[in-house]
């Protein structure tokens, strides 16, 4: 029997038109920067597709488009003007950045109190520590499909595939506030197969197109797909073969339409969260 397909495309449309709603009551519009040095081709789909979901909540967003030869010294300007801009509420710098700028010292550079990718050391400490904070949008979009699938999840064996400081470690963390055991395993993993095939839950967020087999999913366990990979034909693939593991698992996330549109959602949540803590609400 195949998997029931977590729709993470009508969560987030759910999402946003509630959001839209709470918006439209507050009284002022957030606003959100979204900053951008270079064309990567790939960002700037997903920035346009940002740009049209801000706008559609009744936020005050624009994208600041910088050119590939921006130096380190410029980027760093511009944050620390937006930092000191009272109408703004979230920032968002665009990744990845060109090779000659240090992609640490730009994230670091934000107002943790405006950073809504959630990626500054602040708010990731005080995810780590279980204290609040704004955070991640794409490890929040995860829970909150965990969450709409009735997913069980204190107790419940979780596999994270993937350690990075974006996806991998806070959802690691974000499942362990949930009372999940948590097993976070990566490239170099000895028997990856068999870590994965021992979980009730897996997220696959490494970057690796297909490497998530039929055959390592235990039958009924849920699969959140996280990767946003070219195939060989150039569509977009995840980190799990779909069509092996649609078979063995209980349910599953497609990409595109399941993690993707729910990291945009959480976006927009995160900027409201912050726009209001900006004014002590």
């Amino acid at each position: 029997m195949s998997a029931t397909i977590l729709d993470g495309k009508a969560l987030a449309a759910r999402r946003r038109a509630a959001l839209a709603e709470r918006v439209a009551g507050l009284g002022f519009r957030p606003g959100l920067r979204v900053v951008r040095v270079g064309e990567d081709p790939a960002s700037g789909v997903y920035v346009r597709n940002k740009d049209r979901a801000a706008k559609e909540a009744g936020f005050d967003s624009a994208t600041l488009q910088l050119p590939e030869g921006t130096t380190e010294a410029e980027l760093l300007a511009l944050v620390r003007r937006l930092n000191d801009d009272p109408a703004v509420d979230g920032i968002l710098v665009q990744l990845p950045l060109p090779a000659h700028i240090r992609t640490d010292a730009v994230l670091d550079a934000v107002d943790p109190g405006k950073d809504v990718d959630g990626f500054h050391p602040v708010n990731q400490g005080a995810l780590a520590l279980g204290r609040p904070g704004l955070v991640p949008c794409t490890p929040r979009g995860v829970m909150l499909l965990l969450e709409e699938a009735k997913v069980s999840l204190s107790g419940a064996r979780a596999v994270v595939v993937g350690r990075s400081t974006i996806v991998g470690k806070p959802v690691a963390a974000l499942l362990l506030a949930a009372n999940a055991t948590v097993t976070v395993a990566h490239s170099r993993t000895r028997d990856l197969a068999s870590e994965c095939r021992r979980a009730e839950i897996i997220v696959a967020a490494v970057g690796r197109a297909g490497l998530v087999r039929g055959d390592w999913v235990a039958n009924e366990a849920t699969v959140i797909d996280v990767g946003i990979n070219r195939g060989a034909d150039g569509r977009l693939v995840g980190d799990v073969a779909f069509g092996e593991v649609v078979d063995h698992a209980g349910a599953i996330t497609p990409v595109p339409g399941g993690v993707g549109p729910m990291t945009i959602a959480c976006l927009l949540e995160n900027t409201v969260q912050a726009a209001l803590g900006r004014r002590g609400a």
